[in-house]
């Protein structure tokens, strides 16, 4: 039986919707940011990824909930959206003024790093349409209430973007805990994003609040410390068992302050260069904790959306098989075939995960 209470499929019009900013990736390939002469230009967002993932590799009806000025890269963006499977009726859309003096689109340079030097990104992402958004501006209630969805997914990055987008996400997860919808939240913590409306003290703040309506919390050390306030001593970047020990003892000191936590998870990380990583991923689950198959040495193409193909291969376990430990496997394998391809979004299909998840490696597929 499955430790998460997860509505049928014939109930809901959707799977699973997200709530996040969706920002136009311009990726200089090889290259750097600061020489590049052309860019490859992508979709993007740390909430939008888990339901592109969903939809794109695992088959599930899922949808966006966000906002874009109406000009051509608003469009553009959209398009991308479409064209991953991605339902756009929860689209907002405001004018743009023709300058983006009062709203505009969101844009994310993006760099992969290569050995040792580390992945970049320059986000360009002041007042965008997606951080505008207001309580009140959500049909939280025919959403959750007459279409139904049986997962809802946001986290710490939307939830930083202004002073009305965590009274947003506060809004839409006590609509979602009414009809009976799982909330999992990726608390994502960047630094950056919280710097300028109050620093760490403001991201415990709202982040603890949200958290008391959450079911599945995502997140990794940093996160869990920055965000809720739960301290774990001894993690660095090499993850050993005596950090994982620690990292055990953080999380149950956390669901011992948030009973309502029915699942939480990370991924566990040793990078020892941008293109050569070790990944893993952990899971507790109804008192226990289980381990996903650690892989050392992996090679990484582009880590960036990793920890959101975790997230989305993660809940595609729950919602298929309810079973914790085949969860956390689902998660850590689609996380790591996405860091194999470019951008922010998966291009693995549901039988490599189920491939990799099954102990199947890198040869030939004919």
């Amino acid at each position: 039986m499955s430790v998460l209470d997860i509505k049928l499929a014939d109930q809901c019009r959707y799977d699973m919707i997200a709530l996040g900013e969706i920002m136009l990736r311009l990726d200089p390939g090889d290259g750097r940011v600061r020489t590049a002469r052309q860019f490859d230009v992508w979709e993007g967002g740390g909430e939008y990824n888990v339901a592109r993932g969903l939809r794109r590799c695992f088959g599930l009806k899922t949808s966006v909930v966000t906002a874009f000025a109406d000009n051509e890269v608003g469009r553009l963006v959209e398009d991308f959206i479409m064209q991953g499977g991605v339902d756009v009726d929860y689209i907002q859309w405001r004018d743009y003024d023709g300058i983006g003096r009062t709203v505009r689109n969101g844009l994310n340079f993006t760099e992969r790093g290569f050995g040792i030097r580390g992945a970049k990104g320059v986000p360009d992402r002041g007042n965008t349409a997606a951080s505008q958004i207001k309580q009140g501006d959500i049909d939280w209630e025919k959403i959750f209430g007459e279409d139904g969805v049986r997962w809802f997914h946001t986290g710490g990055i939307y939830a930083a973007l202004s002073d009305s987008t965590p009274e947003v996400v506060i809004e839409a997860v006590k609509v979602a805990k009414k009809h009976g919808t799982i909330v999992s939240y990726d608390l994502n913590y960047r630094p950056s994003l919280w710097d300028s409306i109050g620093g760490q003290a403001k991201a415990q703040e709202v982040n603890r609040e949200i958290a008391k309506y959450v079911d599945v919390m995502i997140g990794n050390e940093e996160d869990f410390t920055a965000c809720l306030g739960f301290e774990v001593e001894g993690v660095d970047e090499n993850i050993s068992i005596i950090e994982i020990d620690a990292f055990k003892n953080m999380i149950n000191t956390a669901v011992a302050a948030f009973p309502n936590f029915k699942v939480t998870a990370t991924t566990l990380r040793a990078v020892k260069s941008a293109t050569v990583n070790d990944w893993g991923a952990i899971c507790w689950a109804d008192g226990n904790f289980y381990e996903a198959t650690n892989r050392k040495e992996m090679e990484i193409f582009d880590r960036v959306g990793g920890g959101d193909s975790f997230a989305s291969g993660l809940i595609y376990g729950f919602i298929a098989t309810g079973d914790p430990a085949q969860a956390v496997e689902y998660g850590a394998a689609h996380g790591a075939l996405a860091m194999t391809t470019p951008g922010d979004t998966s291009m693995a299909t549901k039988g490599e995960v189920e491939r990799l998840v099954g102990g199947g490696g890198a040869r030939v597929q004919r």
